[in-house]
């Protein structure tokens, strides 16, 4: 099969989830600086999640420019992933209007923990499709990033009870952690 309608649908999707994403941003009530102050938790939250949902479509973008052809598997896995990022925008209000409370703040990792793995097993997917010679499989190697990732995310979880500051600084740091596209996948294509 060919992968055009898979990458125009998952583009079209996260594109959706980005306008859902903006559209949980309300307008203050004032004309003055002060009157978005309560706003401002809701806004860094919708940084964040823009930025992971940047992230997943870019890196998805480049892990499907690797594949030749796809199969049902594959759709599979991709409607997987697609299902936990469509939950971004629900956890996002929810951790934002209550601001960063522990139980918001780790049900937000776990969303993020779910569409990892989810990644995790679209890339495996395409993979087994093509081979462990596949210019995926060379450029993802051992995959210590994704792992890193996912242990992260386990721990950030955990530590949103403990202290849901340190579970947000976690989420922080795996978004700029793979903030760059995967180079890995880039370099491989280009070269």
């Amino acid at each position: 099969m060919s992968k055009g309608r898979l990458e125009a649908f998952s583009d079209g999707v996260i594109a959706i989830l980005i306008t859902i994403l903006v559209l949980e941003l309300r307008v203050p009530h004032g004309d003055n600086w002060h009157a978005l102050r309560p706003l401002l938790p809701v806004f860094l939250t919708y940084v964040l999640s823009f930025v992971f949902l940047g992230i997943y479509w870019n890196n998805h973008h480049h892990m499907l420019h690797t594949a030749d052809r796809i199969n049902g598997k594959i759709l599979w896995a991709n409607l997987h992933l697609l299902f936990w990022l469509s939950l971004v925008p629900f956890v996002t209000g929810w951790m934002g209007e209550n601001h960063f409370a522990s139980v918001p703040a780790a049900v937000y990792g776990g969303v993020l923990l779910m569409a990892g793995i989810a990644y995790t097993i679209l890339k495996n997917a395409i993979v087994a499709e093509h081979g462990p010679e596949s210019t995926l499989a060379a450029a993802v190697g051992s995959d210590v990033k994704g792992k890193l990732s996912v242990a992260l995310y386990v721990a950030a979880i955990a530590l949103a009870f403990v202290n849901q500051w340190i579970a947000d600084a976690i989420y922080v740091f795996v978004a700029l952690m793979w903030l760059v596209p995967d180079r890995r996948i880039e370099s491989r294509v280009t070269g």
